[in-house]
């Protein structure tokens, strides 16, 4: 397809989820509910985070505005559908009306996913995103989504990632009725992430913007809030990451992944994106040191693709291009992104046990994942393959 076709493909974008934020947001959670005519909240969220006190004053709070509440603490790793079909079990059981996440991505995703089946009377896997699934007929309950941590923007996103264990992948299953009624980003609750945490969530809200900025159904809403990201992730990362209770960096972190959950807008991301999401549902990977792990390899495949969005890339993260080509700022870009990646002592793929032996299977995988189709450089098999590689360091860097 050629450029000037893509750009007049019609495109659209929704923002269903009303965003509240500030330090010491999450005390207004009651009211929230309320507002949203819930009578009893399902708090969809992890052992851990229950374990160390994150979710009782959420939901103390929800009890004071007159809500009951149900505490389902199920999440472990990443959700599959097994996991999806007990929490919509559980939510009918204790006559819940309404969702409350509490957590990372995977809680979010989770809640999302038991919205589908609740409304739906079936299986999340049946509205997968691609041709064999439907869409998504009606809207999921109201659900309140509350991030501990600042990386995937699944509290604001259109889109639930999914396993299918029988499968062995992960599947996306969205659209504007998924999303949530509101988002409530309060960066006191980030404090508790270890720096490795902050570290591979918030390359992961990198990726997101740098790939939806760069994939071919970028538009400019979607641009806009890309590019602030990136230049949120730039200023704020190394200072999350060195001190945890530094608050303007823990706020400027959950901002950036809240705009680029919101350049999730587009309907692809790209590479980096088919790759992890294929490979976490086939080996137990964590999906933010995955992907960053995998980021400055696409990229450098990439660039070529669209050099002038790659330079911006690279001025955004601090370059100065004044005295560069396009294409050696282009470069620029991915070199600082490397360099980024190795500063935050992200585990490489052979770190987080990526086989090499099992190239072809994950190459397949990924040209197979519906993201493949947003990147900005056309892909095939063997690029693939090419991308592995290089990620494995079985490739030389093709950068001059």
């Amino acid at each position: 397809m050629m450029k000037f076709e893509r750009m007049t493909r019609f495109k659209s974008f929704e923002m269903p989820t009303v965003v509240k934020s500030s330090v010491g947001a999450v005390h207004h959670v009651g009211e929230e509910g309320k507002k949203l005519g819930v009578s009893k909240a399902m708090i969809v969220t992890d052992d851990r985070l229950y374990q160390a006190g994150v979710v009782e004053p959420i939901e103390r709070r929800l009890r004071n505005a007159g809500i009951k509440v149900f505490v389902f603490r199920e999440v472990r790793g990443e959700p599959d559908t097994f996991l999806v079909a007990r929490g919509s079990a559980a939510f009918n059981e204790h006559n819940c009306d309404g969702l409350v996440a509490v957590g990372g991505g995977s809680c979010m995703d989770t809640a999302k996913a038991i919205g589908v089946e609740v409304v739906h009377r079936a299986p999340v896997l049946h509205y997968e995103a691609s041709d064999q699934g439907k869409p998504l007929e009606k809207r999921i309950p109201p659900l309140i989504t509350i991030p501990t941590t600042a990386g995937t923007g699944s509290e604001v996103t259109q889109w639930a990632v999914i396993k299918d264990p029988e499968r062995e992948i992960k599947f996306n299953t969205g659209g504007p009725l998924i999303a949530a009624h509101v988002a409530i980003i309060d960066p006191e609750l980030h404090v508790s992430m270890p720096p490795h945490v902050t570290a591979a969530t918030g390359i992961d809200a990198l990726s997101h913007a740098i790939e939806c900025y760069t994939c071919h159904w970028a538009q400019p809403i979607t641009d806009a809030v890309a590019l602030l990201a990136i230049e949120y992730v730039s200023k704020y990362i190394r200072r999350a990451y060195a001190d945890g209770h530094d608050m303007e960096a823990r706020h400027g972190m959950a901002q950036a992944a809240m705009l680029a959950g919101l350049s999730y807008g587009s309907e692809s991301a790209g590479a980096a994106h088919a790759m992890s999401q294929t490979l976490g549902g086939m080996i137990p990977v964590m999906h933010g040191q995955c992907v960053s792990a995998m980021l400055p390899a696409v990229m450098e495949y990439n660039w070529m693709g669209n050099p002038e969005k790659f330079a911006r890339i690279a001025e955004a993260l601090g370059v100065n291009t004044a005295d560069m080509s396009v294409e050696e700022a282009a470069k620029q870009s991915v070199r600082e992104v490397e360099r980024l990646v190795r500063e935050l002592n992200i585990p490489s793929l052979s770190e987080q046990g990526v086989n090499p032996g099992e190239i072809d299977r994950y190459a397949q995988a990924a040209l197979e994942d519906p993201q493949t189709v947003g990147n900005p450089r056309d892909i095939d098999l063997e690029g693939y393959k090419w991308l592995y590689r290089r990620c494995l360091g079985l490739e030389e860097s093709t950068l001059s």
